[in-house]
């Protein structure tokens, strides 16, 4: 048995329940969320430490610097990244963390701990991912049909993972990870 703890990056298309299936995760007192680091303005009820580590443009780029990210990345003006501190910490005490990040995310990840686990969540068809943002009724048509296209995209990395689960059935699909991860655990 390991007495570090495990770096799992979990990455898929948007509606593919990646997010869903870290949540179950996490119930686990042996895994971490690692949670992003961000210079955007906090949104509603969001709260720095719990949704992302809300920082100043200035604090953001000094830990670039002093090469304090597994990965990073700017979106519409805005930084976003992967803190390497909190990761570090919890896996020196034997905790796994999960980096739920975007497939460019991953191949950087990958280049600086070439020992992660990568796991791509992946729908069980175009239809039935299309029919799941559909239905959260929170997307316009012109978006759905952005995800739709940047899934395709996506999809098409799964192969550069070291596994890919299909997210069918939910407890299944949380159940292959957790397989994953015990049996990486006793590596």
């Amino acid at each position: 048995m390991r007495s570090e703890g495990l770096l799992l990056v979990i990455s898929g298309p948007a509606g593919a329940g990646k997010g869903t299936v870290v949540g179950e995760l996490v119930k686990d007192e042996n895994i971490r969320l690692s949670i992003s680091a961000t210079t955007r303005a906090p949104r509603g009820q969001e709260q720095n430490g719990v949704e992302y580590h809300f920082l100043s443009r200035e604090e953001f780029e000094k830990m670039i610097e002093e090469n304090g990210f597994y990965e990073y990345a700017q979106y519409v003006g805005n930084y976003y990244g992967s803190p390497k501190k909190p990761v570090e910490k919890w896996r020196s005490e034997g905790k796994d963390v999960i980096l739920e990040i975007e497939v460019q995310g991953c191949k950087k990840v990958k280049s600086i701990e070439p020992g992660c686990i990568s796991i791509f969540i992946k729908p069980p068809s175009l239809e039935v991912l299309e029919k799941r943002l559909r239905g959260r009724g929170t997307e316009t048509e012109e978006v759905i049909a952005k995800r739709m296209a940047r899934a395709k995209e996506e999809l098409l990395l799964a192969e550069d993972y070291d596994y890919v689960v299909v997210n069918d059935a939910l407890e299944d699909c949380v159940a292959d990870v957790r397989r994953i991860i015990e049996e990486n655990r006793s590596v």
